[in-house]
């Protein structure tokens, strides 16, 4: 049996806030990996080494990981809020 897009939306807009960002996100998530075009082995080792080179010159800084996941998480908690 297969539920409606109506049936399937208003079953979610019941969800709490935060579970329904959780789902947009995943939904969003899937439909961009969807469209991010397939590399091979080849040219993901190239990309890796490009931009181990940018960061071995210090063209590139990088952002600590507790930074990027502080503002990932305030970013979500503003998100669910509204």
């Amino acid at each position: 049996m297969s539920i409606s897009n109506d049936d399937l939306f208003s079953s979610a807009l019941a969800l709490p806030p935060d579970r329904r960002a959780d789902l947009a996100n995943r939904l969003l998530d899937s439909l961009a990996a969807a469209r991010r075009p397939k590399l091979s082995d080849d040219e993901i080792a190239q990309e890796v080494q490009r931009r181990s080179a940018e960061m071995d010159s210090g063209e590139v800084i990088g952002i600590p990981w507790s930074e990027v996941r502080a503002e990932l998480r305030s970013r979500i908690s503003r998100k669910s809020e509204s």
